[in-house]
């Protein structure tokens, strides 16, 4: 697994010339419904076991929770199961709030 800063996530989702990544926020539905970015798949740190066969396992897949630490243990988790290409946004939704769109409520 990589990790990914707030800035790298987004100049690649600004950069056209490069697949975007499927956005996998692992947050509780009211956190979602507080901060959320365009375009997620949202599915629940919990229900990740029962629901990884939803993901492409080729896809390049970014795990998103609040600060970092949830996302980076389903990213292990999606390794161990054969994912070939996760990354972790460090800092979570809360530092693409802080350093990237500030229109993203922090919580």
């Amino acid at each position: 697994m990589q990790n990914l800063t707030a800035s790298d996530l987004a100049a690649w989702l600004a950069d056209s010339s490069r697949a975007a990544p499927v956005l996998l926020d692992v947050r509780e539905p009211w956190e979602v419904s507080t901060a959320r970015l365009d375009g997620i798949v949202h599915i629940p740190m919990k229900d990740i076991p029962a629901r990884s066969e939803e993901l492409d396992d080729d896809a390049q897949i970014v795990c998103i929770c609040h600060h970092g630490a949830r996302s980076a243990n389903v990213g292990m988790f999606l390794e161990a199961r054969g994912f070939k290409h996760i990354y972790n946004l460090q800092g979570g939704i809360d530092a693409w709030s802080r350093q990237v769109d500030p229109s993203v409520p922090t919580y």
